[in-house]
């Protein structure tokens, strides 16, 4: 009797039956026309109840892995082009073989780890170019994307908890993109854009290329500060505020449910429209309603696959009121004409055989290991992280006189870090005695190299080097 073997990562127990279903089909341990378990076989063991099994045999036929007949069980379906793909597991081990000690490891972009996406891809990619809708996807789409593609959105967003409708969804070139066509369509030349004091530069590159004002709001532990946002409406009335609500870039700080409803109500009273800026949201250590289900009427809720599932899959999706459909679309044509069909093609299929949630769980479950693995070589620093967070929030030791010095320096000995200055959204050097660190390149035997390398580095006073 077939016995899986299932990968200790976060998600549904029928999810990991599924998974460890095709990887067996993919490594030939399972061939064309073998007979699985029945229901209550595999429940019993796997100490789980026939409906678990029944759920994940279930998925396995909408994936085309099995075929089910009446009084006869399960049987495995016949594969076509399953000989052209390697046998790497769909998830693969926790830790990646050991690549080469030599070189760079890149600390300062903060991706999903590279060897946990490869198998994933490659599926699809495959899948992809036997699909009877590849000739489809070759043609131009309409504006906003194609039907498929927005509603293969909407259920991304309605699984991270919002009421996502897929005529409400647009395809945009990834989140920057994203959310440059928000601030373009939404905003006028001039338009005050308010967003955190410390945030990631993308968002000061988008408004202040548009030819917009950005101010920064002061943050506590929470992030974005009610009372500072108050005080500065109540002086200029923005036009826009950019919230990262839940593992925010770089603070790593998680708005609670009632800062959420505080930040939305502010958003009716002064009358601003507020980006939901939800690309960690799946890191969360809590799940936790979005920002844009609390005042859904102004809200644009933003997210995108480059974070969870794949840094290459640049497709981001943007769920709006109906009012504003027509004009962010234009911005969409404007800029870019069309989002790529084929990259479109490639996210919906990941995301409707549930192979996006499989590596979303896969990626949260690496993040762990590598905070428990920071937590043990960087525990002596001050750092701020969540235990899933792909990166953490590191101030200096006070002998650093800034993190921008300490980033040139750490250079010289092939450590790439992000330092501060660039987070402080109003100029004013709030960043500047921090460094980001993301955690999620190469292997875990790469990583705790160099972080130990890192370590070593943040205890000597910068006047060694100087």
């Amino acid at each position: 009797m077939w016995q899986p073997e299932l990968v200790q990562t976060e998600g549904p127990i029928y999810e990991k039956i599924a998974a460890a279903l095709e990887r067996d089909i993919r490594a030939g341990v399972l061939s064309n026309g073998t007979r699985l378990p029945t229901l209550k076989e595999l429940a019993a063991l796997l100490r789980v109840t026939p409906g678990t099994v029944n759920r994940a045999y279930e998925l396995a036929q909408r994936r085309g892995l099995v075929q089910g007949e009446v009084g006869r069980g399960t049987y495995v379906r016949a594969q076509e082009g399953l000989a052209e793909l390697v046998s790497t597991p769909l998830v693969p081990a926790p830790s990646p073989p050991a690549e080469p000690m030599g070189g760079w490891l890149d600390l300062s972009i903060v991706k999903p780890n590279l060897p946990l996406q490869e198998p994933y891809v490659r599926a699809a990619l495959l899948e992809l170019s036997q699909s009877p809708l590849l000739s489809e996807m070759l043609d131009y789409t309409p504006d906003g994307g194609h039907p498929l593609h927005r509603q293969a959105g909407a259920a991304w967003m309605q699984a991270a908890g919002l009421a996502a409708r897929p005529e409400q969804v647009l395809l945009t070139a990834g989140a920057q993109h994203g959310l440059w066509v928000a601030v373009n369509a939404l905003t006028r030349a001039g338009d005050l854009v308010l967003g955190e004091s410390l945030c990631y530069p993308g968002v000061a590159s988008v408004v202040h290329g548009l030819g917009r004002r950005l101010r920064g709001v002061a943050m506590d532990e929470e992030g974005m500060d009610p009372a500072s946002l108050r005080e500065l409406c109540q002086r200029e009335r923005p036009a826009m505020v950019i919230c990262i609500a839940t593992c925010q870039n770089p603070t790593t700080r998680v708005m609670s449910a009632a800062r959420r409803s505080a930040i939305a109500a502010l958003a009716r009273e002064f009358d601003f429209i507020l980006v939901d800026d939800d690309l960690y949201g799946f890191l969360a250590p809590t799940p936790l309603l979005p920002l844009a289900s609390y005042a859904p009427e102004r809200t644009l809720y933003l997210t995108s696959l480059s974070k969870s599932v794949s840094s290459t899959v640049r497709l981001g999706y943007l769920h709006c009121p109906p009012a504003w459909l027509a004009g962010l679309a234009a911005s969409v044509r404007t800029s870019v004409w069309m989002v790529s069909p084929l990259a479109a093609q490639l996210a919906t299929t990941l995301i409707n055989s549930g192979k996006a949630q499989e590596l979303c769980n896969a990626q949260r479950t690496e993040a762990r290991q590598r905070q428990l693995m920071a937590r043990e070589l960087l525990g002596q620093f001050d750092y701020a992280a969540l235990p899933t967070a792909y990166h953490l929030w590191l101030k200096l030791p006070e002998f650093w006189s800034g993190g921008d010095q300490f980033a040139a320096i750490a250079r010289g000995h092939q450590l790439l870090v992000a330092g501060g200055d660039a987070f402080s959204m109003n100029g004013d050097g709030e960043g500047r005695q921090y460094v980001r660190i993301a955690l999620m390149a190469g292997s875990r035997e790469q990583m705790r190299f160099v972080l130990t390398k890192l370590a070593g580095l943040l205890k000597m006073p910068d006047t060694r080097w100087l």
